[in-house]
């Protein structure tokens, strides 16, 4: 009898790149299953619920379904759905919050187990992106209620002392979405100027805002302690103390390295995983990288728009 929990692709992960790797699987008459930890997309459904796209939606679809949309550049809220209709367009085998602990390769196959069963595999496919560790600041405090490194909803901000840690498009449009619902907003920026990958028609606004005031900004600084109602920061004046209810750190994130490790993937000195840029096949015979965690932490090196090729790559190596 056939082992129905044998596939000859496991994919980790259902973020587009892991959508668009089942798809081409499918189109190749491979036996596939995607493996999620969280909600399909998950890393898109966590990102501010008002976040606007750099790319078009032309650059954000996979396995040929076109992603409409009135809007110039696509929202959050738009791709979440668009994402989920090509998940049911090509009714991909998805299991939803299961947690993969452990990925042995043995002489055969993959040996994968989860937090609710085990699988085979000959070939494995890592796309889990980078949305999951925070990159920390390593401060007192920083474990407060009252800390986070992810931004949902400036609501929840509307009238308290803010404090944002970051100058890329996360930390602006934290800050300005906050300032907009009557939060006093100081933004705590480690460089002497805003991110250089700042979206090109939000930079007017944090510029405007800053210079008006209404949004206080200390550049060349850090953070060096959170309290309870206070944000203790080094500025080139001075140390600052600045009363605060809440702190969002837009300190950006990375590949889950030891992860990677324990699957046995190669991790020099500069983090970027071992693998071919022909193949995406990594030092593991059968195991696979696709998307941003190829990246290791230069997160902003690859994209949805960039890397969906991976998913035909993969596929084809594994084909032939």
């Amino acid at each position: 009898m056939a082992n129905q929990n044998h596939y000859d692709v496991l994919i980790i992960g259902a973020g587009p790149i892991g959508m668009a790797c089942a798809i081409e699987a499918q189109k190749a008459n491979l036996s596939y299953l995607i493996i999620e930890k969280g909600a399909l997309v998950n890393s898109l459904f966590n990102y501010p619920v008002f976040m606007t796209f750099f790319s078009t939606s032309q650059k954000l679809e996979i396995g040929g379904v076109p992603f409409v949309t009135i809007n110039p550049k696509p929202n959050r809220n738009e791709a979440v759905e668009y994402y989920r209709r090509v998940a049911e367009k090509f009714e991909l085998k998805i299991n939803l919050f299961e947690s993969v602990i452990k990925v042995i390769k043995n002489e055969n196959n993959f040996e994968i187990s989860t937090l609710k069963r085990n699988y085979t595999a000959n070939n494995v496919v890592v796309a889990t992106g980078f949305y999951d560790v925070p990159l920390l600041m390593k401060v007192p405090g920083e474990d407060l209620p009252k800390v986070t490194h992810y931004y949902k909803d400036p609501h929840l901000y509307a009238f308290q002392n803010v404090l944002v840690v970051g100058a890329n498009n996360s930390g602006v449009d934290a800050a300005l979405e906050t300032y907009r619902k009557g939060a006093n907003v100081t933004m705590v920026i480690r460089s002497g100027e805003l991110g250089p990958n700042v979206k090109y028609w939000v930079r007017p606004d944090i510029e405007n805002r800053i210079k008006e005031g209404v949004i206080t900004a200390y550049f060349n600084s850090e953070v060096i302690e959170i309290n309870e109602n206070e944000v203790i920061i080094k500025t080139p004046e001075g140390i600052k103390t600045i009363k605060n209810d809440f702190v969002i750190a837009m300190t950006g994130y990375q590949p889950d390295f030891s992860m990677l490790r324990k699957f046995g993937i190669d991790l020099p000195d500069s983090l970027c995983p071992a693998y071919s840029e022909e193949t995406m096949e990594t030092n593991v015979k059968g195991l696979y990288l696709a998307g941003v965690v190829c990246g290791g932490l230069d997160t902003h090196k690859l994209f949805i728009e960039n890397s969906r090729v991976h998913a035909e790559m993969i596929v084809r190596n594994i084909s032939t």
